[in-house]
């Protein structure tokens, strides 16, 4: 496995599949979906990523609209949740 450090070296002189509002500080978003979706899975775990995600970039890349794409995914695991489908909690 490629770890997402070794991946950036690869492409920093033109770098359209990891462009900066994916990196805050020395963390990469890639790690930090891995780490927050490790025990999800399914529904659960597109969803918590999609979440986190366009939180991560809103401020350097589409502001509102990336906020209301996040609610979006929130949302959608809300209504999955009270449906009771195959969740704790």
């Amino acid at each position: 496995m490629v770890r997402s450090e070794d991946y950036t070296k690869l492409y920093e002189k033109n770098d359209n599949v990891n462009p900066s509002h994916y990196k805050q500080g020395e963390v990469e978003c890639i790690d930090a979906l891995e780490a927050a979706t490790v025990n999800l899975r399914g529904i659960d775990a597109v969803c918590t990523a999609n979440a986190i995600k366009y939180l991560w970039r809103w401020r350097e890349k589409n502001g509102v609209e990336d906020l209301e794409k996040s609610i979006w995914y929130i949302k959608k695991m809300i209504r999955k949740i009270q449906e009771g489908a195959d969740h704790k909690g």
